[in-house]
This record gives structure tokens, C-alpha cells and sequence, in this order.
């Protein structure tokens, strides 16, 4: 890995702490609103699944060893324990499923690679949900439907929003920084 790489997976993952913090916490669900998915999302169309996974991967271990990098500046190994620790440990799998388009984002027309990105964010937004999900029904003893209710559906129209602005921003932004990716 390269100086340049190297400092994009941390970029990455400090712009995943910022993200975190711009949280709207929802009165019906552990599960706030925040804009994680987006940071998510383009790491991995920008840095392709490698380097996208490491950089959620620092993201989770920094959290986990308590600094405050979690959404309401927490952190620590309750928070990726707790409640909604399955949608933080999703993060690195979500970020390599999107950077499987990493390529396209690069190299493709601008239409195709659009198209691409959109897909792969949103492969790797199912991730999100089916590990978020799954784990917040086991920690909190909720039947599936009920951590689905509380914490998928209301998310899905914003986050595919998300998703397209990721795949936006990526398709603009990747030919640029290409010529210095290992």
C-alpha cells in the first residue's frame, strides 16, 4: 500500500466518524438516523473492496477501543456489542460489496458507471440491513419483523438516496484520484 492509499483508507474512515455524528436519533427505534450508510457506501466505490473494508474495519477498531467515533460521539466494545453493534460490524463487508464497482466507478461511461455504483451500493446496503437487523433482534430479543420495523423500513427511502449520492459523488470523483491508486 502507498503513502497516497494509506491516507485515503484513513480519510475514509475519519470521514465515517464525521458522518456518524450528524445522527437524528427516532423515538421508535434504537437505531438512529445518521449518514453512515453514505461514508460507507463511497469508500468502497472509491477505494475499491480492499482498501473500502480496511477503512471501515479502522473505523469499527477505533470505535471499539473507546474513542468516541460512534454515532453521539460514543464508542467502546459495548457500543459494537450493543444493540446496534450489527450494522457497525457490517460496515467492512458493505464497503467491499460496493467496491466491487470501484472499476466501473473509474473507468466505465459516466451512464454505466452510474448504473454500476448504484447497484453495488445497494448490494451492500441489503448487507447493512440483513446484519444490522438480524443482530438488533438477537441483542434486544425483538421477533425479526419487529427489528425490521424498527430498524430497516424506516431507513430504506433516505438511504437510497444515500446511495445514489454516493454513486453521484464516486463517478465524479474516481477517474480524478485513479492515477495514484496501488
Amino acid at each position: 500500500m502507498n503513502v497516497a492509499m494509506m491516507s485515503r483508507t484513513a480519510l475514509m474512515a475519519a470521514v465515517t466518524a464525521v458522518a456518524a455524528q450528524i445522527t437524528i436519533p427516532l423515538p421508535f427505534s434504537p437505531v438512529p438516523f445518521t449518514m453512515q450508510v453514505l461514508a460507507v457506501i463511497l469508500s468502497g466505490l472509491l477505494l475499491g473492496p480492499r482498501y473500502g473494508a480496511l477503512s471501515q474495519a479502522i473505523y469499527v477498531l477505533v470505535g471499539a477501543v473507546g474513542v468516541p467515533v460512534f454515532a453521539g460521539f460514543a464508542g467502546g466494545l459495548g457500543i459494537v456489542l450493543g444493540p446496534t453493534g450489527g450494522y457497525l460490524l457490517s460496515y467492512p463487508l458493505a464497503a467491499a460489496i460496493a467496491g466491487l464497482a470501484a472499476h466501473a466507478a473509474r473507468n466505465a461511461p459516466r451512464r454505466q458507471a452510474l448504473l454500476v455504483s448504484v447497484a453495488a451500493g445497494t448490494g451492500a446496503l441489503a448487507v447493512i440491513y440483513a446484519v444490522g437487523a438480524s443482530w438488533l433482534a438477537v441483542q434486544s430479543g425483538l421477533p425479526l419483523p419487529v427489528a425490521l420495523a424498527q430498524g430497516v423500513i424506516p431507513f430504506v427511502p433516505l438511504d437510497l438516496v444515500k446511495v445514489a449520492l454516493a454513486a453521484l459523488v464516486a463517478t465524479a470523483a474516481a477517474p480524478a484520484i485513479a492515477p495514484a491508486r496501488a
